[in-house]
């Protein structure tokens, strides 16, 4: 079985408005109580792990009879939150992230509900949903029927833009494809990646282009009175920009990732950590705005689907000191020098050799090299 969402647009009328926004509020609201009486539970039993396992963890049912008004939204919303915290505790535990904290009103507002007995149906141009009813929807794209429908997430965005994101399961076996055409990608600040025959993605850079107006409506927000009528039109303006560059990178991304995955076979690339790169080189701006980690997503997806492979080389590797020609490994190379020298006489592009090394290591872990 394989899992496939679809993002669509929801059309709320005023009062399903009202409900989505209380049931955003009930679910933040069971969240912290939880994490809470959770934090007090880890505190009191942190040095006893046998008994922090056996220890029954609040529920949301627990607060309904203090707080009645939860009984108005949804309860798979609710429950759905109890999950969330549990897997955060569960990353935790594990080492992959730190520790659960509590969520603001400035948080993003979403929630996720389950199919349970047809509660959740499409037809005609509108979705219906558990209290909510029948709510109009953008169906921009039809859902094959072959897919079942498990669960939905509703989302507000800063903007004030309402979408629905469907969770699908169906059946799929992708039959593995027999590699023949395979590209190594090196990361790029400037361009996204280059690739081992020498094309570039040409990344626009959304954010840098659009930096001198972000700025311009950032300084006439922070000259508004907070919380005035114009203080949130304005803040609605910066929101919208915001929205456009994201919008305009995942597009970039999506369609850079379908045509690598439509032309090759394999595709290798380095296993980065992207969060440490822009703290670390001070490249902040420029890693963030290329959204390597979201391109990386899309393209180990889209490859899956077509039984091809993403193949990740050891981050460690040292692609870019290494000569493409000879193997030879330089001991230092400074990120100035864009042009690859090699003793044995090899000249390239720095990225180009970089890709060229990925693209022969990855071959080598696949065991064709």
């Amino acid at each position: 079985m394989a899992n496939k969402a679809y993002k669509f647009r929801l059309y709320p009328t005023q009062e399903q408005e009202q409900l989505l926004a209380k049931t955003f509020g009930c679910v933040r609201f069971v969240y912290n109580k939880m994490l809470e009486e959770r934090i007090q539970i880890y505190e009191k039993f942190k040095d006893d792990k046998e008994a922090l396992k056996q220890h029954k963890f609040p529920t949301p049912a627990k607060y309904k009879k203090d707080f009645p008004w939860l009984k108005e939204v949804d309860s798979l919303a609710l429950a759905n939150a109890q999950l969330n915290l549990q897997k955060a505790f569960t990353n935790f535990f594990s080492g992959r992230a730190g520790f659960p904290k509590f969520k603001s009103r400035k948080a993003k507002q979403s929630y996720t509900t389950n199919v349970v007995n047809g509660n959740i149906k499409l037809a005609d141009g509108y979705i219906k949903l558990p209290k909510l009813k029948w709510v109009k929807l953008k169906q921009h794209r039809q859902i094959p029927v072959h897919h079942i429908i498990k669960a939905c997430t509703i989302t507000k965005t800063k903007t004030g833009k309402y979408f629905i994101s469907i969770l699908t399961e169906y059946e799929h076996q992708p039959v593995p494809k027999e590699i023949e055409n395979v590209v190594g990608l090196d990361f790029s600040m400037n361009t996204l990646y280059v690739d081992s025959e020498g094309e570039r993605a040409n990344y626009p850079r959304f954010y840098r282009q659009a930096l001198e107006k972000l700025a311009r409506a950032q300084r006439v927000l922070s000259r508004r009175r907070k919380g005035s009528n114009r203080w949130h039109k304005q803040r609605r303006k910066v929101a919208q920009l915001h929205e456009k560059i994201a919008n305009q990178r995942q597009d970039f991304l999506h369609q850079a990732s379908r045509q690598l995955a439509n032309r090759y076979d394999a595709v290798m690339i380095e296993d980065l950590n992207m969060k440490g790169m822009s703290q670390a080189l001070h490249f902040g701006q420029s890693v963030h705005d290329n959204g390597w980690g979201l391109f990386t997503t899309f393209l180990r997806y889209k490859l899956a689907e077509q039984g091809k492979k993403l193949i990740k080389i050891d981050k460690w590797f040292p692609s870019s000191k290494t000569c493409s020609c000879c193997g030879r490994v330089k001991v230092s190379l400074s990120l100035s020098e864009r042009l690859f020298r090699c003793e044995c006489g090899f000249v390239a592009d720095r990225d180009i050799n970089a890709a060229i090394n990925i693209k022969k290591e990855g071959l080598k872990q696949l065991g064709t090299a």
